[in-house]
């Protein structure tokens, strides 16, 4: 069975194709627009072992909040999609990531329930054309949409840069692990019997 996925988002706002194959090997093409933003994507794809390609126009000139969101909504619509009914899948997965003097952790739950704790504070406002606060606001819009349970925390940290690529790294690292099908598995890991 293929777990990969593909779709296209349009809006007055933004106009986003995906697609996605989880059980890859870490090569993406990403174009969104945002030059950090790209960046982050193809590490989280590296880090994942995902194959990801990402093609977003959006209203740039604006700011770079819907492309970042929307982009977030695409993917974590293409992970579901990507996943079917979840069986066989280890579900949790958390990874550390340090870089350089950075420490990020991300912990998951492929659960169906949403919600994200994002407990980090990053030290500045923007990186190239990237406003830092986007880095949430696409955790939030994957979370949703995925149906993830998504706890991310900055442990230490003063390059921004740094810390949002241990946070992508992290995220990426972790869905790898929860994504994995495990042959012990019958059915979904869950006592109900669905995720």
């Amino acid at each position: 069975m293929s777990r990969s996925a593909s779709l296209e988002r349009i809006t007055g706002e933004t106009a986003i194709n995906v697609a996605l194959r989880l059980d890859g090997g870490g090569q993406s093409e990403i174009t969104t627009g945002i030059g950090f933003f790209d960046h982050m994507l193809t590490l989280f794809s590296k880090h994942g072992l995902f194959d990801l390609t990402v093609t977003a126009k959006g209203d740039t000139y604006v700011d770079g909040h819907h492309t970042v969101e929307d982009t977030g909504i695409a993917l974590g619509q293409a992970l579901a999609k990507a996943l079917g009914d979840k069986a066989g899948i280890k579900r949790y997965g958390t990874a550390f990531v340090p870089m350089d003097e950075a420490l990020a952790m991300v912990s998951l739950d492929i659960s169906g329930r949403p919600f994200l704790v994002f407990d980090a504070v990053l030290p500045g406002e923007q990186v190239g054309q990237f406003d830092s606060e986007l880095t949430e606001e696409f955790l939030r819009a994957l979370s949703v949409h995925a149906g993830l349970t998504l706890h991310v925390r900055l442990l230490s940290g003063k390059n921004t840069h740094h810390c949002i690529e241990a946070i992508f790294k992290a995220l990426g690292r972790a869905l790898d692990e929860a994504t994995r099908q495990d042959d012990r598995i019958k059915g979904v890991m869950s006592t109900k019997g669905m995720l």
